[in-house]
């Protein structure tokens, strides 16, 4: 079983132009509305892949009944905590003339007290049975920086925290098993520039010392690496035309919570997870992303040792 847990989802408006003209009138070719939000789509990815798994997360307002209808067309195990406060609203514009993807951000409002105990609450009873447990996304404003680390201590399962700041810092002393920043992410954590290879992978070397047994960093199109306290590996991806890469980072962090759950190694399930992640950026809603094709793609993923 794999838990894929997080409190900022969003309902996601995806708008089709030509080309964005700023200070003008924009017609789009096509809308498109979806479940979003790292924690929804990792959760999205996960069921696509055929993964046992379950999704928990905070909903409420006018969104949550979206959400909830698309997540039980899909057929998607799922626990929702209910909040006084709208579920977010971000849009996605894509330029058809530009392949350029431009995103508008609703940060996620403020929750009660009350509301985060009970999710920690149903985070703890559904982390018993589970084999794998994806954190993803950011905290709610007010949230203590201390809230994933105290979700996540004691759990036995394997932890991967998709996070970034002083969030993700204070939960490396909760031992997760895998953080999965990416490098601007990275460099906000140990708060400086990483402008070289060598800086990044000693950055990495940081949060591997403070209790993360792995780091795992993307840039985009660019490599993704990996670090233990002993191991640096360099992944490439392959070179492709993007339809839409939002949400390809969270289904990176699915295929590798998939991966582990099926038994395989970490550079195998590191495979998979960037072939998740490529697969999800020739879509166009997030999260869509077929095991069989992600499979095939694995194979053809270099790796290689990084001094």
């Amino acid at each position: 079983m794999i838990i894929a847990a997080g409190l900022t989802p969003a309902w996601q408006q995806i708008v089709l132009l030509d080309r964005l003209q700023h200070g003008e009138v924009n017609r789009a070719r096509a809308v498109h509305w979806c479940a979003s939000g790292k924690v929804l789509n990792v959760g999205i990815a996960l069921h696509h892949l055929g993964a046992e798994a379950k999704t928990i997360s905070l909903v409420g307002g006018l969104p949550a009944h979206s959400i909830d209808a698309e997540f039980e067309q899909f057929g998607i195990a799922r626990k929702w905590v209910p909040t006084a406060a709208a579920t977010r609203v971000c849009t996605t514009v894509l330029e058809a003339e530009t392949g350029i993807a431009t995103e508008l951000v609703e940060n996620a409002a403020a929750v009660t007290e009350a509301e985060l105990a009970d999710f920690q609450s149903s985070f703890r009873n559904s982390a018993t049975a589970a084999d794998v447990i994806l954190l993803a996304g950011s905290l709610p404003a007010g949230t203590p920086e201390t809230y994933y680390r105290d979700l996540i201590t004691g759990i036995d399962a394997r932890v991967i925290i998709d996070g970034r700041g002083a969030e993700l810092a204070a939960a490396l002393e909760a031992a997760p098993f895998l953080v999965k920043p990416n490098r601007e992410e990275l460099a906000r954590t140990v708060g400086r520039e990483l402008t070289s290879d060598d800086d990044l992978v000693a950055a990495m070397r940081e949060l591997n010392a403070a209790g993360a047994q792995w780091v795992l960093v993307t840039q985009g199109a660019q490599a993704v690496w990996l670090t233990s306290a002993t191991e640096c590996l360099r992944f490439q991806p392959p070179a492709i035309s993007s339809v839409n890469p939002i949400g390809s980072g969270d289904s990176l962090a699915a295929g590798i919570g998939w991966g582990l759950a099926n038994g395989d190694d970490i550079t195998r399930a590191v495979q998979l997870g960037i072939a998740a992640g490529v697969e999800n950026a020739l879509q166009l809603l997030p999260g869509r992303v077929a095991a069989n094709a992600v499979i095939e793609r694995a194979g053809a993923i270099d790796v290689e040792s990084y001094r």
